[in-house]
């Protein structure tokens, strides 16, 4: 008998056909003689209207009563869920975050999970029951319900499987595991069977959607094993897992992007000790996250050009904050882009190969295709390139590395 977590999304859970399906998958599972814990997000849509509906009741809410209403998804689901199950003649019980506790820091709309209490649900699995519990939420020691923040689900997964010492955390979604690519760009990204914590943070990361970032981070902490899989079919996902259970690793694993990325260059800035510290203060303050850093000096040295990529959300504030700063920090001119795409090769294979990076740059350099700024860490090389090439660079990668899937005869 092993004891499993089950993660069911939003699209998982959308109507009262797809709750049923999910139910009968879990009941599948208690027949097999496993202990269950499902984790279950809000039926699609709703998050997004009660969101809507505490903006429309006032712009600058309380977060703490933002947390209220938005919690109030979870706990429809996990109701109609642990109904369908004993429908079925399996004995469920629904359980929201501070009935858990799931006890987290007090910072509403975004927490971060302190501790879990697993009495309760060891009782529960103990007395052969299903437990069911509402994602995303969680309580403050003040007593208030929190949430920790969109994808916060997959997070509270992790941390349960973590805390209840699961053999395995299965994340079900609208995908059928993690490709090394965007399908829909590349028909031909093959399936990933394994891949590991490591890389699939760095997919994450990097622009793919199949997994939240934290909860990726917290599953390589404490060495959770997750599986991703299709909520619509019954077929094997992909397994993320610690190196050592990959018995050969690929040196390239995916091609990842991320068109949500903008580009600044801060032109003829002052050549001097502190001015880059000087540059990048005012966006910490304002809690823009920098992302790649290219600086060029002038060729007499008395100036610098600092080129650097933020969110495109942001690139407005930016641009605001910088043109406030421009007599304090004495640049030239300010001059940005928001029509960039990030493009990413990941692989832990990188730690012992040579010329990943070469090869990347060549590959880009045969399709003409112009690269802006790098950025490299161990097991990842970055390039910023103009967003009309997105599609062809992603092939053009995704073949020059070996990663198509043979043609079927």
């Amino acid at each position: 008998m092993a004891r499993i977590v089950k993660k069911f999304g939003g699209t998982s859970v959308g109507d009262i056909d797809r709750i049923r399906n999910v139910a009968s998958r879990v009941a599948k599972a208690v027949a097999d003689g496993h202990e269950i814990v499902v984790v279950v997000s809000a039926m699609s849509g709703t998050t997004n209207q009660l969101v809507e509906y505490c903006r429309a009741a006032a712009p600058l809410h309380d977060a703490r009563e933002y947390d209220t209403v938005v919690a109030a998804g979870e706990q429809i689901t996990v109701g109609l869920l642990s109904i369908c199950l004993q429908e079925m003649g399996v004995p469920a019980r629904s359980f929201l975050g501070w009935q858990v506790p799931i006890r987290t820091n007090d910072v509403h709309g975004a927490a971060r999970i302190e501790e879990i209490d697993t009495t309760a649900l060891d009782a529960c699995l103990r007395g052969g029951r299903v437990a069911v519990v509402a994602g995303f939420q969680g309580i403050a020691d003040d007593g208030r319900i929190t949430t920790l923040g969109r994808g916060g689900s997959d997070t509270s997964a992790v941390a349960l499987a973590a805390a209840l010492k699961a053999e395995r955390c299965d994340i079900y979604t609208d995908v059928d595991g993690v490709y090394t690519t965007d399908p829909r760009i590349v028909p031909r990204a093959r399936k990933l069977d394994k891949i590991t914590y490591e890389e699939m943070l760095e997919m994450a990361s990097l622009g793919a959607k199949v997994l939240q970032t934290r909860s990726v981070a917290l599953a390589m902490k404490h060495g959770v094993r997750t599986q991703v899989l299709s909520s619509f079919e019954d077929k094997p996902g992909t397994l993320v897992v610690g190196e050592d259970e990959i018995v050969e690793q690929e040196v390239v694993s995916g091609i990842a992007y991320s068109r949500a990325e903008a580009k600044v260059t801060v032109v003829g800035l002052e050549d001097r000790p502190g001015q880059v510290s000087h540059l990048f203060s005012p966006l910490a303050d304002a809690n823009i996250n920098v992302d790649m850093i290219v600086q060029s000096a002038s060729e007499d040295g008395t100036s610098t050009d600092v080129t650097f990529t933020v969110p495109e959300d942001d690139l407005l504030r930016t641009v605001k904050l910088l043109e406030g700063k421009k007599a304090a920090l004495n640049y030239r001119d300010l001059v940005y882009n928001g029509n960039v795409v990030k493009v990413s090769v990941v692989g832990v294979g990188m730690r012992s190969h040579a010329g990943v990076a070469s090869k990347m740059f060549d590959t880009l350099a045969d399709k003409g295709i112009n690269i802006q700024v790098i950025s490299t860490s161990e097991i990842k090389v970055s390039v910023i390139i103009d967003a009309e090439y997105t599609e062809l660079a992603v092939r053009a990668l995704h073949s020059a590395y070996g990663l198509d899937a043979p043609v079927k005869a």
